[in-house]
């Protein structure tokens, strides 16, 4: 009688991994699962009955406050990500260059801007709220009525309240492109700066031609990180503005959030969750798709 011998459970990796996509399949695939299958109801409330139809995607796309929403939404991650890209790349050069000359407070610095990226959204958002209040206690306000300004608009006035909470939003985001940066700047060979300072190559010449072509497979990835992020930016904006004035900074995740807990409209919130995670998906392929090109170049 020949016994088929067992394989060690070394060769067997999905026993180690079934918990793993147990918990992901609970805790992401089902409630994915239950929103598509939401937004394809007209859901309104528990003691409603609800029925399939396309009839919350025709009314959350045919909106015209789905319009406007996406556009602030557009201007808000677009200017977010630029921002946060064009700061974290400067603190981290500065940051690298002060290591190089050892210059003191490298690592203060560093730490006085990852206080942003600690604190959470909703924190944030007070902390803003308290800084750009109109009334004298503000402190941008005092600020303003010391060099003369009277009656100052931060946030209750739409182009500023949008131009504010983009600020807020790079100010918060700046930390983690700085990090992402950072660690990419650390592994060019210092050989290459020196060996272009012997050809009288200066600071930005060596920036462009050796930083951001050793850079570009990082900055990639970090786009992609920080366009997620700032697509699902809600908590920061909700005690900042709530979305005001009228519908001056509700972004996309504010605007699902508005519709489910404040309309109770869960068929057409789910649509539109819908609608942003297919914004992220598509994203996410488009810079795959970019990441496995600069691999492959």
């Amino acid at each position: 009688m020949i016994v088929a011998r067992r394989r060690p459970i070394e060769d067997r990796p999905f026993l180690w991994l079934a918990p793993l996509f147990l918990l992901l399949a609970t805790l992401y695939l089902y409630p994915l699962i239950d929103v598509t299958r939401l937004s394809l109801t007209d859901a309104t409330d528990a003691a409603t009955p609800a029925h399939y139809t396309l009839a919350s995607y025709r009314s959350a796309l045919g909106s015209s406050e789905f319009v406007a929403m996406m556009q602030v939404t557009g201007i808000f991650v677009t200017a977010s990500v630029a921002g946060q890209l064009v700061f974290g790349m400067l603190i981290a050069a500065l940051v690298c260059e002060g290591e190089r000359r050892r210059l003191p407070g490298a690592a203060i610095v560093r730490a006085i801007v990852l206080v942003g990226w600690v604190l959470p959204g909703v924190v944030i958002g007070i902390i803003w709220k308290l800084l750009l209040d109109e009334s004298g206690a503000g402190i941008m306000a005092y600020a303003s009525s010391l060099l003369g300004a009277r009656n100052p608009m931060f946030l209750s006035a739409p182009l500023p309240a949008l131009v504010w909470v983009t600020i807020a939003n790079i100010w918060r985001g700046t930390a983690f492109s700085m990090i992402m940066q950072y660690a990419g700047m650390k592994t060019v060979p210092p050989e290459l700066y020196e060996a272009a300072t012997v050809d009288g190559a200066g600071a930005l010449q060596k920036f462009r031609y050796i930083t951001l072509p050793m850079l570009r497979g990082i900055l990639l990835i970090n786009v992609v990180l920080i366009t997620i992020a700032t697509l699902n930016t809600f908590d920061m904006v909700l005690p900042l503005t709530g979305g005001g004035p009228g519908r001056a900074t509700e972004v996309i995740a504010l605007y699902i959030y508005h519709l489910v807990f404040s309309e109770f409209q869960f068929g057409r919130g789910a649509a539109v969750a819908v609608v942003l995670m297919l914004i992220g998906l598509a994203l996410s392929a488009c810079y795959a798709r970019m990441l496995q090109k600069e691999r492959a170049a």
